[in-house]
């Protein structure tokens, strides 16, 4: 089979072609790298025109005619190489604005992939028009939109995830949805606001390539070492500001006790080095289920602080504190359940061994490929 991913965000499609190619599929994944992270692609569109002098005439140019040549230049560079993009039996889009260009954009390229090629899927994955309207209801206990309603961010900074409610990105998902032969979900975030959709084919775990990610048995030290990686466009919207608060308190009472890695927009193969040397890592707060970087260095064996709601346990059949912690947005929470650690090593080392056969079990990269080719094949 021939398919064709398109776009990429924490190397889920990267992952998905290893298994895809393992089983002896042809695969191409185009992508713009997901900025800073510089993921790899086989067709990569290199986004211009985002700094220095010819980002302040980009934005004049579209204050004053509504002009990005930003986006203009990446459909550019997609036509340019169209006949790279034809005659695939499966594309998939790795959300309803796959390449982060202006809605009119998208619906050129997404028009031309459907007209030429055979099936044509989306994954609900990053913010889109479901998940955002459903959090911005909301309807979750808590969400991504928690800084906003709170005070702690305007909505101009919040614009990245706010626009998927403007009309023209509401009219751009109306579309995508008429055209697709079917929604999958990439975790139970994404899964929860899509229930009910006609188009929705349920959820399909990530894939985690295991063979790649070395699994490391947590070693006792004199100090426990915690990552904190921030990505600071999201820095709220990830819910770092908890965490740090939970880390000032923690190094002020066990100082000789822990040792705090913190690391600020860095590409995607610096970052997973940087967590090596770490016991435990510090992901999200906003979140039910688990995101890529946090099944990463679960699989690595790191006790990772990030979405593990109820309705996660309840999915998997675990236990609380069982695969990973669930963070909250509350700092005194996260304190504690750190603390605990740090007084208590060895349940660093039962949540640890229980991550990695976690990963095994339910994100392993061949089963989760299986997985697409029978929803794509129904």
């Amino acid at each position: 089979m021939q398919i064709l991913l398109v776009g990429e965000y924490s190397r889920l499609h990267n992952s998905l072609k290893e298994g895809l190619l393992a089983m002896g599929h042809e695969v191409t994944l185009v992508s713009t790298g997901d900025e800073f992270k510089n993921f790899p692609s086989d067709i990569l569109l290199k986004r211009k025109y985002d700094s220095g002098i010819s980002k302040k005439v980009k934005v004049g140019l579209f204050k004053l005619f509504g002009l990005d040549i930003s986006s203009l230049s990446l459909k550019n560079q997609f036509l340019q190489q169209q006949e790279k993009f034809k005659g695939f039996d499966v594309v998939q889009l790795i959300n309803e604005s796959p390449l982060g260009i202006l809605p009119k954009h998208e619906k050129e390229i997404i028009s031309f992939l459907k007209e030429n090629n055979k099936k044509l899927f989306l994954l609900s994955c990053g913010t889109d028009y479901t998940s955002v309207k459903y959090a911005y209801e909301k309807k979750f206990r808590y969400s991504i939109f928690n800084p906003l309603f709170n005070g702690k961010i305007s909505e101009q900074a919040f614009f990245p995830a706010l626009k998927y409610l403007k009309p023209e990105y509401k009219d751009l998902h109306d579309f995508v949805f008429e055209n697709v032969d079917g929604v999958i979900a990439s975790d139970l975030d994404y899964d929860i606001p899509l229930q009910g959709n006609k188009k929705y084919l349920g959820v399909i775990p990530n894939p985690v390539n295991t063979e790649r990610l070395r699994f490391k048995p947590l070693v006792p030290e004199e100090k426990i070492i915690i990552f904190h990686g921030i990505n600071r466009a999201n820095y709220f919207k990830k819910g770092n500001d908890y965490f740090e608060a939970a880390l000032e308190k923690l190094q002020q009472k066990h100082a000789s006790k822990v040792e705090v890695i913190t690391v600020e927009n860095v590409p995607y193969s610096e970052y997973i080095e940087k967590y090596n040397s770490a016991h435990i890592l510090l992901d999200q707060v906003f979140a039910y289920d688990q995101g890529y970087n946090a099944l990463e260095a679960m699989a690595k064996g790191k006790v990772v602080f990030t979405g593990a709601e109820i309705e996660f346990l309840e999915c998997y059949n675990l236990k609380a504190d069982e695969v990973c912690i669930n963070s909250l947005p509350d700092s005194d929470y996260l304190y504690n359940k750190l603390e605990d650690l740090i007084l208590n090593p060895k349940k660093l080392n039962s949540i640890s061994v229980n991550a990695r056969k976690f990963i095994e079990r339910e994100h392993d990269y061949i089963s989760i490929a299986k997985k697409y080719l029978e929803t794509w094949g129904k």
